[in-house]
C-alpha cells in the first residue's frame, strides 16, 4: 500500500479510469473542500487531518494538504505494451522524479505506455507519482527483466526501435515515426548501455547549439521525441 500525495495526483486517483482504487483519503479541511468541488469523494474513507499528520503519513512536506491510500502499483505485462503505437523504454533511469516526469510526457503526448527495467531502475513510488502530476495513475507501465531482450522482441513485432544518444549523427526529427515505435532513453549519467544501444535500429540525437550544456534531462529529451512523433503521426 502507498500513500500518494499532492492535489493533482489525488484528483487523478479519484477520477474515473484511475489504475488504482482509493482506499482512504486524508486531507486538511481546506484541501478537502478544494477536492470535493472537483472530484467525487463518496465511497472513500475520509479523514480530516493536519499538515503534521500528512507529513508523517507520506514522509514528505510536499503533500499540498492531501494524501490518498492506494494499493501496490498494477504494472501491466510487457506483452500488453508490445502490440502497437508509441512506447517509451527507460534504460536504468534511477531518479524517481525523472521517471515521473517521463510518465507525464507519455500521457501528455498521447503515448501508449512506459517500460521500466525491474532492476537498477526507479519504480513507481509516491515520489514518482507526484513528479508525474498523476500521470502514472493514467498510463500503462510495464516491468521487464532484460531491456535488450524486450527490444529484440519488439523488433520481431514490427516495431522500429530508436535510441537517444548525444553522439549520434542522425537528428531525432529525421526518424520515421509512421509505424510502431519504441523510444529508448538511458540513465542520467552514462546514457544507453552498450548492448541496449546496439539493439536499437537507429540512434538519434537532439541537435545542440554548443556551449557548456551538451545534454538535456531525460524527461526533456523524451518530450521532444514524443511530441515530434505525435506531430508526424497526425
Amino acid at each position: 500500500m502507498d500513500w500518494l500525495y499532492g492535489r493533482q495526483v489525488v484528483r487523478c486517483v479519484l477520477a474515473p479510469g484511475a489504475r488504482r482504487r482509493a482506499h482512504r483519503l486524508a486531507a486538511t479541511p481546506a484541501a478537502f473542500e478544494d477536492l470535493a468541488s472537483a472530484v467525487p469523494v463518496a465511497g472513500v474513507e475520509q479523514h480530516l487531518v493536519d499538515a503534521r499528520e500528512l507529513e508523517r503519513l507520506t514522509g514528505s512536506r510536499d503533500h499540498q494538504g492531501v494524501a490518498v491510500l492506494v494499493g501496490d502499483y498494477p504494472y501491466v505485462s510487457p506483452d500488453e505494451l508490445a502490440q502497437e503505437g508509441v512506447i517509451v523504454v527507460l534504460d536504468e533511469v534511477t531518479d524517481p522524479h525523472n521517471v515521473g516526469a517521463v510518465a507525464r510526457c507519455v500521457l501528455a503526448s498521447g503515448g501508449d505506455g512506459l517500460v521500466l527495467p525491474r532492476h537498477r531502475s526507479a519504480a513507481i513510488t509516491p515520489a514518482a507519482a507526484k513528479a508525474s502530476a498523476g500521470a502514472t495513475e493514467r498510463i500503462r507501465i510495464a516491468h521487464v527483466t532484460n531491456v535488450a531482450s524486450f527490444l529484440t522482441d519488439l523488433k520481431k513485432r514490427d516495431f522500429w526501435v530508436y535510441g537517444a544518444a548525444g553522439e549520434a549523427d542522425t537528428s531525432f526529427v529525421d526518424l520515421d515515426y509512421s509505424g510502431n515505435v519504441a523510444l529508448v532513453f538511458g540513465s542520467e549519467g552514462r546514457g544507453l548501455r552498450p548492448l541496449v544501444a546496439r539493439t536499437c535500429d537507429k540512434l538519434a540525437a537532439i541537435p545542440m547549439s554548443g556551449g557548456p550544456v551538451d545534454s538535456l534531462n531525460v524527461s526533456v529529451a523524451a518530450a521532444l521525441f514524443l511530441f515530434e512523433a505525435r506531430r508526424r503521426r497526425s
